[in-house]
This record gives C-alpha cells, sequence and structure tokens, in this order.
C-alpha cells in the first residue's frame, strides 16, 4: 500500500514560545523537521518480507477497523486542524506534533494498515494504488533504488556482475609536467596535491583546489640536482615526501618542497655493506611505512634494502640484503612493505622476488626464485588492499599475481605486456577486484595503453589509449578514485568520472582560466632608497593598474612606435633587404631613385626659390 508523505503543516515542528523571546523574533523554528530515510526504508522492507501476502490479506480488515480507531482518538482534531493549516500556513501545535512523530514509529504490526488508513483519513487527493499489494510503507524517492550497496548507479546489480563499469574514465585531463618520461607519480592521502617528478630532473607540485582550467603546476623544483626522479610518495599522513633519485641519497621533502633530511652516503671502501652508514650506489626505488609515519625503505645498486628514521639522518635502521642461490650478493630493483608493514618484499635482478619480516634483516621468510627471467629488471611488486596477494610487473614483460603463502608458482599471469622502464608499475583498484598496469611502445610503434585485468580471472577486462607513447607510472586513489597516469612524452594524465569520482580533476576544470596580468611586465622596478634626499626619491608607486591608465593618458608614453619599413628603405630607413648595411648599399648603388632623367631640370627645380630667397651663395658675394 502507498501511503502519502507527511503534510507540509505536519513537517514543521511547533515554534516555542519561549526560544522566540530569547532570540528576540518570532519566526525562529520554523524548520522543516527530518527523518531518517534509511531507517524508514529499511523497517518496511523488513515488515514486508516478514509478512506473507496470505496473511497480510487474512488480517487485513481486522487491522483497518483497529488502526481507525487507534488513529482517530488521538488525532481527531489533528487531521482537522492539519488540513486547515496546509491552507493556511505552516503552524502547528505541540500535541499534533507528537501525534505525527507517533504515527512515524508506530509499531511493526501496524505498519501496513496504520499506513493504509491514514491514506483514506487523508481523502481522495492521493491516490491508493491497491492492486499493488507487495509494496508496503511510504513511496520511494525517484531514482531509488532498493538495494544494499552504496554505489550511486543506475544499476548496481548490474555494474557488480560488470567491474569495467567501476572505471572511472569518462573524462581525462592533461597536466603538462615536461617534454621527458614522467617516471615518478605521488598523490597525498586526501587527494589534494598530485607531484609529479621526470628524466628531466624537475619535480612539480599540482594542487587541484587552486589550480584553474589553464593546469598550471604551483611550484616547479629540481631536488636532487642532476639526477633523474625515480620515485616520489607521500608520507601516510601526506606531511612529508620521499623523494628517491639517481644518486646514492634519498631526500626528504616536507609538503612545500623545502628539504627535511637528506640519507647520509654510504663509504664505498667498506666491503661489509652492514657496516656502512648509507647507500654507497644509485637508488632503485622507495617507499614509506604504511602504519609508521617516520620510517621509510630504499633499495639501491650497492645490493640493500635499507629501512630509515626520518628523524635520524646519520645512520639506517636496518639492512636487507638479497642473496642469489649461490649466495651471492643480488641487486634489488624495487622494494615495498606488505599493507600491515610487517613485510618487506625486494624484486631482484635475478628474477627472484624476497620478503623478510621487517623484524629480522637476516633470513628470508618467503623466497620465489624464478619470480621473473632473471637478468631483467622487476620495476614494481605491490600488495593487494587485503594483504593477501602480491602483484609483481616484470621486466620480462609480465605481470603475475602471487599468493606468498604458496610462493611456487603465480596464481595469475599475464604475457606480452612490453615494458622499457625500471620504474612501470601496477596498481589494484580501490574495490581490490581489478588490476592495472601501462605498456611501453618504441618511438612511432603505435600507443602506450593502460590495462585493467580481473583478479579473479586475470581476463582482460578493458584497456585505455593513453597517448603515443609508453605508460609508465600509474596510480589509482581510493579516495578520489580517479586513475593517475605517467606517460614517455613528459604527461600526466587524470582520468576521472563525474558521477563516480571525488574531487580531485573535477576540482579545477570547472574554473576558468585566470586573465594574465600584463601590467606587471610592463612597469619597471621600483627602487627603494630609503636615506635618499627627498629631491632625488622616486614617487613610490601606488598600484600597477593605476600607473598603466596613467601612462595611456601621457602623450609621449602612449606614443606607438612607428611600424618596421616594409619594401625599399627611405628617409634614412633601412628597409627590408639583408640585414646589414652593406648588402643594403649594394641594392641600392645602381638604384637612385629620383627621376634624374633631365639634370637641366632637376638643378633649375632649385633657381626660383635661391632667387626670391638667397641665403648661401648671392649673400657670401654680397660684400
Amino acid at each position: 500500500f502507498l501511503s502519502p508523505l507527511l503534510t507540509d503543516a505536519e513537517m514543521l515542528g511547533a515554534p516555542d514560545p519561549e526560544l522566540a523571546a530569547t532570540m528576540g523574533f518570532s519566526g525562529f523554528g520554523k524548520k522543516a523537521r527530518t527523518f531518517d530515510l534509511e531507517a524508514m526504508f529499511e523497517q518496511t522492507r523488513r515488515t514486508a518480507v516478514e509478512r506473507s501476502r496470505k496473511v497480510l490479506e487474512a488480517r487485513e480488515k481486522e487491522m483497518e477497523e483497529q488502526a481507525e480507531k487507534e488513529f482517530r482518538s488521538p488525532c481527531t482534531d489533528s487531521s482537522a486542524s492539519a488540513s486547515s493549516a496546509a491552507g493556511a500556513g505552516p503552524v502547528l501545535t505541540k500535541r499534533e506534533e507528537t501525534c505525527s512523530e507517533s504515527e512515524d514509529s508506530s509499531d511493526e504490526e501496524l505498519t501496513g494498515a496504520s499506513r493504509q488508513s491514514q491514506t483514506s483519513a487523508q481523502g481522495p487527493a492521493e491516490d491508493t494504488d491497491d492492486e499493488d499489494d507487495e509494496f508496503i510503507g511510504p513511496p520511494l524517492p525517484p531514482g531509488f533504488k532498493d538495494s544494499d550497496d552504496d554505489n550511486d548507479n543506475d544499476d548496481p546489480e548490474e555494474e557488480e556482475n560488470n567491474p569495467v563499469k567501476k572505471i572511472p574514465d569518462s573524462h581525462e585531463i592533461t597536466l603538462q609536467h615536461g617534454t621527458k618520461t614522467v617516471s615518478a607519480l605521488g598523490l597525498d592521502p586526501s587527494g589534494a596535491r598530485l607531484i609529479t617528478g621526470g628524466y628531466d630532473y624537475d619535480v612539480k607540485f599540482w594542487d587541484f583546489a587552486g589550480m584553474d582550467a589553464s593546469l598550471q603546476a604551483f611550484r616547479s623544483l629540481q631536488p636532487c640536482e642532476c639526477h633523474q626522479i625515480k620515485s616520489l610518495q607521500y608520507s601516510s599522513t601526506g606531511d612529508v615526501i620521499l623523494v628517491v633519485s639517481g644518486n646514492s641519497q634519498a631526500k626528504v621533502l616536507d609538503r612545500d618542497g623545502f628539504p627535511v633530511m637528506e640519507c647520509i652516503k654510504g663509504d664505498q671502501y667498506i666491503v661489509d655493506m652492514t657496516n656502512t652508514k648509507g647507500h654507497t650506489a644509485m637508488l632503485n626505488s622507495g617507499c614509506w611505512h604504511p602504519k609508521i609515519k617516520e620510517e621509510f625503505l630504499t633499495c639501491s645498486n650497492d645490493g640493500t634494502v635499507r629501512t630509515w628514521d626520518v628523524n635520524n639522518e646519520k645512520k639506517h635502521k636496518s639492512v636487507f640484503k638479497p642473496r642469489s642461490v649461490q649466495g651471492k650478493r643480488v641487486i634489488p630493483t624495487t622494494c615495498t612493505y606488505s599493507r600491515d608493514g610487517k613485510l618487506i618484499a625486494a624484486g631482484c635482478q635475478d628474477g627472484s622476488i624476497q620478503i623478510w619480516d621487517r623484524n629480522m634483516s637476516v633470513h628470508t621468510k618467503f623466497h620465489c626464485r624464478q619470480a621473473h627471467a632473471p637478468g631483467t629488471d622487476t620495476s614494481c611488486l605491490t600488495f593487494s588492499y587485503d594483504g593477501t596477494v602480491l602483484a609483481s610487473r616484470g621486466g620480462d614483460d609480465t605481470l603475475k599475481m602471487w599468493d606468498i603463502r604458496q610462493f611456487k608458482t603465480p596464481l595469475k599471469s599475464a604475457e606480452r605486456l612490453p615494458s622499457f622502464f625500471p620504474m612501470t608499475d601496477c596498481c589494484f583498484s580501490p574495490d581490490d577486484k581489478i588490476l592495472v598496469t601501462g605498456t611501453s611502445v618504441k618511438k612511432g610503434g603505435g600507443s602506450g595503453k593502460l590495462f585493467f585485468f580481473y583478479r579473479e580471472t586475470f581476463e582482460k577486462l578493458y584497456e585505455i589509449e593513453v597517448t603515443d607513447a609508453s605508460v609508465v607510472r600509474c596510480l589509482w586513489h581510493p579516495k578520489l578514485n580517479q586513475i593517475m597516469v605517467g606517460t614517455g612524452n613528459g604527461l600526466a594524465k587524470v582520468y576521472y568520472d563525474p558521477v563516480k569520482s571525488q574531487r580531485g580533476a573535477k576540482l579545477c576544470v570547472v574554473k576558468t582560466k585566470r586573465k594574465e596580468r600584463q601590467a606587471e611586465t610592463l612597469t619597471q622596478d621600483y627602487i627603494i632608497t630609503p636615506h635618499a634626499l627627498p629631491m632625488f626619491r622616486e614617487p613610490r608607486q601606488r598600484s600597477t593598474r593605476k600607473q598603466l591608465e596613467k601612462d595611456r593618458l601621457d602623450p609621449m608614453k602612449s606614443h606607438k612606435p612607428e611600424p618596421p619599413v616594409a619594401g625599399p628603405g627611405r628617409g634614412g630607413r633601412v628597409g627590408t633587404h639583408g640585414g646589414t648595411l652593406s648588402s643594403y648599399i649594394v641594392k641600392n648603388i645602381a638604384l637612385d631613385k629620383t627621376d634624374d632623367s633631365n639634370p637641366r631640370e632637376a638643378i633649375l627645380r632649385h633657381a626660383k626659390e635661391a632667387e626670391e630667397n638667397p641665403y648661401w651663395v648671392a649673400p657670401a658675394y654680397a660684400k
């Protein structure tokens, strides 16, 4: 049965006279009452399920009579005054308010009938649909689907079955980092700021809330002089950034790019790496501890993985040394923490993946010898959000998924995913059901793509053609639900969906581009000379705009410069020949522009004027 929503008068709470007196104005408190709709829907659904249709039909008449009595006795005057109030204006007494509340919280037994009798009491204004017996409770608002998932999508069940619908790729924006490969991407936990780093040594800061549609970075710096940026990551609290570059010292910057600490460089003449205080060779990768905000991890070509404390730059916390089957040193190319921060995993150049307990640095806890082809750089390891699965992106053009408890063979594997970069990465979707990675292409060899694999079956769900260069970095932010991609031609792309995504790129695309103000460039610098004598002091500039307006009125300053000479030169100004004087003379040597076909006339042209106004010759001989 459909029941009406409460009338306007019932929706409005009665104004409290004391409160009105206190506040000093009478219109206070006429505020719409709020209802917990979800609770109401849930209650109605439960009652609908509890009763079977037969019982409902059998009890219908009996309940109707009972409800009629219950409803009419306390609320007879209520319904009358409510109808009058609906016409007269939003006024309610205390008693009616409580009465309408009691209707709301009527016990579950009565839900069906009381709602129906209420409808009939209301009169023919609202149509009751008696045929639709299965529907109990208030009418659903438009667009409401009765489902348990909180997806704002048209058909959540269909979306559950079709994970492609969850990929937010309907819109994209492109941030121009530079011209060289974007080799590092980082988003702070809240999703307000993006940082990009590249092979051009630059780190750029992008603020989604502060950016307009021109999409300009608000800061650009080179924290590691002339070293390519390998990895950038915000800490779990978002207040500091780890910068891993091609040198041997990782740096930590604050949110605005100012240095906080720099790891110490180890002594390269010591053979045993445990005894060096820091890395002695180029870094490959690094990341923050997911739980401890001061701790981070780095791995290097010196064959070690080290953990560090932000507050102690003089020495590492602990050292992990990956070893080959023969016990020889191998170089770790990537490293990561597990989601709980208890395990440390490293992918090595001999194709192995080695995992240690964070507190025990000597022997590995899990070990897979032939995870990827030996001699290739495993470029990324990442744990799923539930922490049970490890995904690895190999330099052997594969993407594999492992259960570290059965580490001998991969759970799933995907082939033919070319990767030319030592930092091509992979990541899980926020709901943990999709695995994403990018592919590399040679110059002119097609376009780099972003591939989406379904975690259960590892079938390729979807692909996005990103650009005509390799896709190096990808990052799917769980809060924003937006996918950031770094490419081989210096772009950082952000994919989003206006419905499914939050904030992020949506904030800046709606802002119009600011007009560039040329005022600052036109006015010369103002020199401050506090101790100069008053006669030498420059008048203080009030504002650039006013100054410009004044200059516009000044005929000298606003004098339009003469346009450049087109054609042959005239009157001492060189025309458009060669740029040099000699070329000009050569051109004009045989070209005297004055028409001297009759020399006698040319001379006599001045005769009359000389006679009337003798100036040169005649006065000299007069005496």
